[in-house]
């Protein structure tokens, strides 16, 4: 399954611009009450406001500017005037206090969704996008959609209801009048229409080379130690200065993307309300219209051009805040390919532990790495498999532990095919310890108990005890406060040795089946590796073991050796086998 964010295919146009929104705000069920209640007083303030200008006409028309005018009634609309701004002063005090926190509610489910999904997905979608481009979703891209909704969304939807009702007073008060008014608007619609798709996506290139820049840094970062042992600061600020004038210029596109709207809108408020001076007075002359309600055109051309401008500069942050809902929805669209299977009751090689059976397997856009695969594993016994890199032993062992399915074929696991196993059953089956150990901040007791509930609720005694009795009690006297001594962010204060100490502990404290050792003893001291051994040896007699390696001295003692390359997994016979097929890299007749 395809899971490069950077290779998903495009959205349909189809709604491209409200459909997005409304899945969105589906994330925000909960927040629904408070929305329509705001809405509400966000129309009713709109509505006092634009009631004004309709009725100061009244006034002007029959009781200031009239043959009698009559100053007790305009005194009386004064009263009605300072009601209906007091009560949209209310309605929008009520709209902001309703609105209040929104932005950062949706912001913290957004991120929550997008966690939970991330840890939902499989291995494929990790090694297939950047970790600094998913920080930069998580954090930059969920940002923005929070900006817009905090701080533009009522403002957003208050100026769109004032500019639509504005102009139907407009065509009621005069319709030649009031279309001549809005002219220059059905321009802006159009203007808008055409732009928006290029505004938006000048800004997801902008975000997607933020991502890029972040991903950069990540990696560069993480990759410190091995730049400063081979001296390639230059290339480190080289790559880095490649990815920032990349993201530079995007965002000065996005930039100018994003103000593109104010300078025409604002053009097109100005020849609005040109309009109404110039023909309205002329109709004033002809007799056909009278002051106030060019008082109240004006006022009403006002009320439609002024949020115009506003919506410039809002609709280039909603566009900015679509891309990013996009880049996020990448994520929460994509679905686990790594499912549980129903069990169908039958049952393979039930004497076996684990069964290939016409296995094949390959990376998305790459090469076949596995074809026709099919071999046993036995309970208790070891296994080894060699062979040159990149021959397919990783694989094989990333098959054994689904960490990816085969693309045909399959994989039983105890006489049950391996997808239909739950993942805390199947992980409690099958340990798996890598070449580089993965190790968390916090202490060694923590990272030995990690996704091991058995021993989670044990005291530091009790702890002790349990190691004691799995005979590792005596490996803690490598760590200088013992299960207490802290764990920095990977581990980085410790030596390898340490790290793998840890790594094999945690393996042998959850009893598993089968333990797949990947290149586990490569690269720690021989010390260590005789500790590691012993802890090895004391495991139970039915636990099925898997060595990946390409030290010789680690296989000698395997029940049985696999040769692993060009695609095929070959029994290897005797350990002199083994060696000819490793040295010469083909399969010994």
């Amino acid at each position: 399954m395809q899971y490069n964010l950077n290779k998903q295919p495009a959205s349909p146009r189809k709604n491209a611009t409200w459909g997005p929104v409304g899945k969105l705000l589906t994330l925000m069920t909960h927040e629904r009450p408070r929305l329509i209640a705001a809405f509400v007083m966000m129309m009713v303030n709109s509505g006092l406001n634009l009631l004004g200008p309709l009725l100061s006409a009244h006034v002007i028309d029959k009781y200031i500017i009239s043959q009698h005018p009559d100053f007790n009634s305009v005194l009386r609309y004064g009263i009605i005037f300072l009601a209906m701004y007091f009560t949209a002063l209310f309605t929008g005090y009520a709209q902001t206090r309703l609105m209040a926190g929104f932005g950062q509610r949706l912001l913290f489910t957004l991120r929550n969704s997008i966690f939970g999904k991330l840890q939902e997905l499989p291995v494929a979608f990790f090694n297939q996008n950047k970790a600094g481009d998913l920080i930069s979703r998580v954090n930059n891209d969920t940002d923005k959609i929070n900006q817009f909704f905090s701080q533009s969304l009522m403002q957003f939807l208050s100026s769109i209801f004032i500019m639509t009702g504005a102009a139907i007073f407009m065509i009621c008060l005069n319709w030649r009048l009031g279309l001549a008014t809005l002219a220059p608007g059905a321009f802006l619609y159009l203007f808008t229409k055409v732009t928006s798709a290029w505004v938006k996506t000048q800004n997801a290139r902008s975000m997607k080379s933020t991502g890029g820049l972040s991903a950069e840094i990540q990696e560069s970062l993480q990759n410190f130690k091995v730049i400063i042992a081979f001296n390639r600061r230059d290339y480190f600020r080289e790559k880095f200065q490649e990815a920032n004038a990349e993201n530079y210029e995007n965002a000065v596109r996005a930039g100018i993307a994003n103000n593109i709207y104010t300078p025409v809108y604002g053009m097109c408020a100005g020849l609005g309300q040109l309009v109404v001076l110039l023909y309205g007075i002329h109709m004033i002359q002809t007799g056909v219209f009278q002051i106030g309600q060019l008082v109240a055109f004006l006022a009403y051309a006002t009320y439609f051009y002024n949020p115009l401008r506003q919506l410039a500069a809002l609709w280039a942050a909603f566009q900015v805040a679509l891309a990013g809902w996009d880049r996020i929805s990448a994520i929460l669209h994509l679905e686990n390919n790594l499912l549980v299977e129903p069990a169908s009751g039958k049952n393979h090689a039930p004497t076996a532990l684990m069964s290939f059976r016409n296995v094949y397997f390959h990376y998305p856009d790459g090469k076949e790495v596995l074809h026709d695969i099919n071999f046993d594993l036995e309970r208790g016994k070891t296994y080894a498999f060699i062979g040159p890199t990149g021959g397919g032993k990783t694989t094989t062992a990333s098959l054994v532990a689904r960490l990816y399915d085969p693309t045909r074929g399959s994989v039983w696991l105890d006489g049950r095919d391996i997808k239909t196993y739950d993942a805390a059953d199947r992980t409690g089956k099958i340990g798996f310890i890598l070449q580089e150990p993965i190790l968390f901040s916090g202490t060694v007791r923590e990272n030995i108990l990690y996704g091991n509930p058995a021993y989670s609720m044990l005291s530091p005694e009790q702890l002790q005890e349990a190691l004691r009795e799995e005979g590792l009690s005596d490996l803690l006297d490598r760590f200088d406060t013992g299960l207490d001594t802290p764990v920095s962010t990977g581990g980085e204060t410790m030596s390898l040795g340490q790290r793998q100490l840890i790594a094999f502990m945690r393996a042998v404290l959850r009893h598993p089946d089968l333990l797949i050792l990947d290149e586990a003893t490569a690269n720690i001291d021989t010390v260590t590796e005789q500790l590691l051994e012993g802890i090895l040896r004391k495991l139970p007699e039915t636990t099925t073991r898997v060595i990946i390696a390409h030290r010789l001295n680690t296989i000698e003692s395997a029940d049985e050796i696999f040769f692993v390359n060009s695609g095929e997994v070959t029994r290897a016979g005797s350990f002199g086998d083994a060696v000819e097929m490793l040295m010469s890299g083909k399969r010994v007749s």
